[in-house]
């Protein structure tokens, strides 16, 4: 059936379609990331490498795995996913990733790969990602209500530390909730919300893993000592 996009969000790498002529369509069973374990089997379906409706199994490697799936900016993917073993490849990104009751807990999106030569796809090295079904819900919802996906912030850049494990604050947007906190440059971001993170990575995903109208606690460290943060997030669009 053809379809059209209804919406997009590429820093959540989701996007809503309308099938075109249609109005049946069985919905599938929605699961909860939130209650999957480490080593629980899941079932990945999609087409890979253009071999439509194929399904692999595998059990849940991690959760919670902060990961970027590329992208410059503001717009590039970052996801707290889940990894799984289950056979991942190229053409399988968008489809289900279900538990054993068939219950949809994530939509395959990454998979790691060794190194290939230029303009060749990688291939499954049994390290694959999937965005939880709660955010996937959530960006849906977004799109289908106003057609665009919104994302929160706190306005500021930050990358990796050269001296400690964590992120370290490399610029302050003016306006913005950052600006209206005690944050200063050159602080180092060591954990958000209680959760260690240990780059900028792991400090976007689990901001972005709130909503909009939420606040997180910060801790960095500042010429040598340990702060509390409370800073507020505001909505982006992407």
């Amino acid at each position: 059936h053809k379809a059209t996009v209804v919406g997009r969000s590429p820093v959540y790498d989701l996007a809503v379609l309308k099938v075109d002529g249609i109005d049946d369509l069985p919905a599938a069973a929605i699961g909860s990331a939130d209650q999957m374990h480490v080593g629980e089997t899941v079932v990945a379906v999609g087409s890979p490498l253009a071999l439509s409706a194929s399904v692999t199994s595998g059990i849940i490697s991690a959760v919670d795995r902060p990961v970027t799936t590329g992208g410059d900016g503001d717009d590039a993917s970052f996801i707290n996913a889940i990894q799984t073993d289950a056979a991942i490849n190229p053409g399988n990104s968008g489809g289900p990733l279900a538990n054993l009751q068939g219950e949809i807990i994530g939509v395959n999106s990454a998979l790691a790969t060794l190194g290939t030569a230029e303009g060749e796809e990688g291939t499954n090295i049994g390290i694959g990602f999937a965005i939880p079904i709660e955010q996937v819900q959530v960006t849906a919802d977004q799109i289908l209500r106003t057609g665009k996906a919104q994302y929160p912030v706190i306005g500021v850049s930050v990358k990796g530390s050269a001296t400690e494990e964590g992120a370290e604050v490399t610029k302050i947007n003016s306006g913005t909730p950052a600006d209206d906190s005690d944050l200063k440059v050159g602080d180092v971001i060591t954990a958000v919300d209680g959760r260690p993170v240990t780059d900028q990575t792991d400090v976007v995903v689990a901001i972005r893993s709130h909503l909009a109208t939420d606040k997180v606690k910060l801790t960095v460290l500042r010429d040598g000592k340990t702060l509390e943060i409370e800073v507020g997030l505001v909505a982006k669009t992407g």
